[in-house]
């Protein structure tokens, strides 16, 4: 598992070299209000924030707190095991971004720890199934109802 020192440690070191380069990834903002249709014209990620890209390449804009969730350690390590770390390019994640708007309405709102927990294995049971990859650009996007 990788420690939130740690992956603050890397988001940091990308940046440096995001600068050394004079580009910066540009990405949709997730913010407070979860507007995930919201795209960021600026191509420098805010203060506090981390940029990831997941399956279907749509970038998302993330608050460094969310590095201390289980689900968001878990994909992120999930995604180091298929692409490994990334040297030259952005993080890609190996959901799609309605798992990803999902996830991050689950981490706004705090739901409990078993669904999170849930919902992941979820994910990467259904993932690792041989079907997965063969008919996931059919597949029509599903999403998943939270009861309290």
């Amino acid at each position: 598992m990788i420690s939130p020192k740690k992956l603050i440690k890397m988001a940091r070191k990308w940046q440096k070299v995001a600068a050394s380069w004079g580009k910066r990834i540009s990405v949709p903002r997730i913010d407070q209000g979860l507007n995930a249709d919201c795209c960021s014209t600026s191509s420098v990620a805010d203060k506090g924030h981390f940029v990831v890209y997941t399956a279907d390449r749509k970038r998302f804009m993330i608050p460094l707190a969310y590095l201390n969730t289980q689900i968001f350690r878990d994909l992120l390590k999930m995604s180091e095991e298929e692409f490994g770390l990334p040297s030259d390019g952005p993080i890609t994640l190996l959901c799609d971004s309605f798992f990803m708007e999902y996830i991050v309405f689950l981490i706004q709102r705090s739901v409990a720890k078993d669904l999170e927990k849930a919902l992941l294995m979820s994910f990467a049971n259904t993932r690792s199934s041989p079907s997965f990859f063969s008919h996931q650009e059919q597949m029509k996007p599903r999403f998943l109802v939270c009861s309290y």
